[in-house]
């Protein structure tokens, strides 16, 4: 049985129910979230320690220069988008983590755990309060956090549905190549 590729070129939006899923699948680590017209992806949200924002904002300075020196180094993780916020709810600095990615939950946050043994940054959310000391050596652990702290959303929607990050960005070496080309015939 052929199936049928999602349409990229038309865009697409998908309500999804208070739990996150259609139809209850379990994964490695829990319930398995749809691929939605924006792919795969979480936010997590959690409270920061008191006294960490700076820490925290401070992180992501690091993550801009890991990325200027080494544009690849979250390439494991198959990002699309991470957005980060931090903000007050009336009992406390809060932190929202949205990441947009092509694999599932499980191996996202798999690979995480693996990247950052493997590269010793540490994560954020060391920042963050009831994430677990032992993380690194406690993967099981690490993944229970985010999953404590995943809140699923109840619309995604797609410009370019169901589009990889490389299939975009194959497209964009595309449109390059013949911008060349075009330049070079005048």
């Amino acid at each position: 049985m052929v199936t049928k590729r999602p349409d990229w070129s038309t865009p697409a939006a998908m309500a999804i129910p208070p739990e996150g899923y259609f139809e209850l699948e379990r994964g490695r680590y829990g319930p398995t979230y749809p691929k939605t017209p924006a792919c795969h992806g979480f936010s997590i949200i959690a409270k920061v320690k008191d006294g960490r924002e700076d820490v925290v904002r401070a992180y992501g300075k690091t993550i801009e220069e890991t990325i200027a020196a080494s544009p690849d180094a979250l390439a494991p993780l198959r990002l699309h988008y991470l957005r980060w916020v931090l903000f007050d709810v009336g009992s406390g600095l809060h932190f929202q983590y949205q990441g947009i990615f092509d694999t599932d939950f499980d191996k996202y946050t798999e690979d995480a755990v693996q990247l950052f043994g493997a590269t010793g940054i540490t994560t954020v959310f060391t920042n963050l309060e009831g994430f677990p000391e032992d993380w690194k050596e406690n993967p099981d652990a690490f993944i229970q956090f985010v999953r404590d702290h995943q809140v699923p959303s109840f619309l995604e929607y797609g410009e370019y549905p169901y589009a990889t990050a490389d299939e975009i960005k194959k497209a964009l070496r595309l449109k390059a190549a013949f911008s060349e080309m075009l330049d070079q015939m005048q």
